[in-house]
């Protein structure tokens, strides 16, 4: 068996490559056991054994010890004397509540409903409809909507995956001039916390899902913006809020097929002010062969919820059928930038 761990190194033969990508999901399996059996939870009060564990967590002790020798291998943990394990630094950031929400992304898309969606790949790339509705029988997002646990967890993954890029869009972008930041599709709000923290100009308004915005209020109080938002429960496929100049839909036309955002489009043309700002916050794919993490989430997106990631000519195109000129492309500090656009 080639070495799987993640230091290995890079100058494998082809077929050695290829094998490993394909095993990746050996060690994403063996992460998230650890983050649904809470190890880093237990083990943040101090060392303790495989037998120690095995009561509070509710595992065959020595099939639990051979999990945390793996992830011991793994750089998560750290065996000590008499087979006691340990947090290293690494492993804390498996902690609940820990920076990064890692626990959460990974119970999130390493567990039964996503990992089940994958198995459906071929009949995704067969059909161009998603193995999530597939293999759980709804589409993803009314499958948050009908498992509030879940779609709790799924709103701090999002946070979790796409924690650098609120502070560098709001870095990267000049919102200093807009009156109202119109979170299309926020969620709880973190993007639209990071931007109103750093401009103190600008007021928002949160608009999502009942079941989604219901976390919102915890997460602007911390940032200390909640004063300065209005949070508004409604669906994007329905309307948007009408009468402002600002209108951002953060990972949100990424989502869906191009009528249904066509449909989203739509709505925010007939809201926005006529001298008015649309920005897309995106992974604005790259020509040819340039490596890039979108071209990954590409089929991310046709696997999960049916969307896709688009290249600024598909930009110009799907805005131009909605009624908007796309202005330009201002890349961020992260791996999205945002899309502007006006309306013609």
């Amino acid at each position: 068996m080639e070495d799987m761990r993640a230091d290995a190194p890079q100058t494998l033969p082809p077929h050695a490559q290829l094998i490993q990508m394909g095993a990746a999901s050996w060690i994403a399996a063996t992460v998230y056991a650890a983050a649904k059996l809470g190890l880093a939870d237990h083990l943040s009060r101090g060392p303790m054994s495989a037998a120690e564990l095995a009561g509070p967590t509710r595992t065959h002790a020595p099939s639990l010890h051979r999990l945390m020798r793996t992830l011991a291998g793994l750089g998560i943990l750290t065996e000590g004397d008499e087979a006691r394990f340990a947090l290293t630094p690494l492993g804390e950031a498996l902690q609940s509540g820990a920076p990064g929400s890692a626990r959460a992304t990974l119970l999130t898309f390493c567990g039964p409903a996503f990992w089940r969606a994958w198995e459906e790949v071929v009949y995704s790339v067969e059909t161009g409809k998603t193995g999530f509705e597939k293999a759980n029988g709804l589409p993803v997002f009314e499958y948050l909507a009908r498992h509030p646990e879940q779609a709790s967890l799924f709103s701090e993954a999002m946070v979790g995956i796409h924690g650098a890029e609120p502070p560098a869009v709001a870095a990267a972008y000049d919102f200093s001039a807009a009156k109202t930041v119109v979170d299309v599709g926020g969620a709880t709000g973190n993007m639209l916390a990071a931007i109103l923290s750093r401009h103190p100009e600008p007021r928002g308004i949160l608009f999502d899902r009942p079941h989604v915005v219901g976390d919102a209020p915890a997460l602007l109080s911390a940032h200390d913006v909640a004063d300065r938002v209005t949070i508004e429960p409604g669906d994007f496929f329905q309307r948007v809020p009408t009468g402002h100049d600002t209108y951002l839909l953060s990972h949100i036309i990424h989502d869906w097929n191009e009528e249904q955002c066509l449909t989203i489009l739509g709505h925010c043309r007939r809201a926005i002010n006529p001298d008015g700002r649309l920005l897309l916050v995106e992974t604005v794919l790259p020509p040819g062969d340039t490596p890039h993490q979108g071209k990954v989430q590409d089929i991310v997106m046709l696997v999960c919820p049916g969307g896709q990631e688009r290249t600024e000519a598909e930009y110009v195109d799907l805005l131009a059928k909605a009624g908007f000129r796309l202005r330009r492309v201002v890349p961020t500090g992260s791996v999205v930038s945002v899309v502007e656009a006006v309306p013609v």
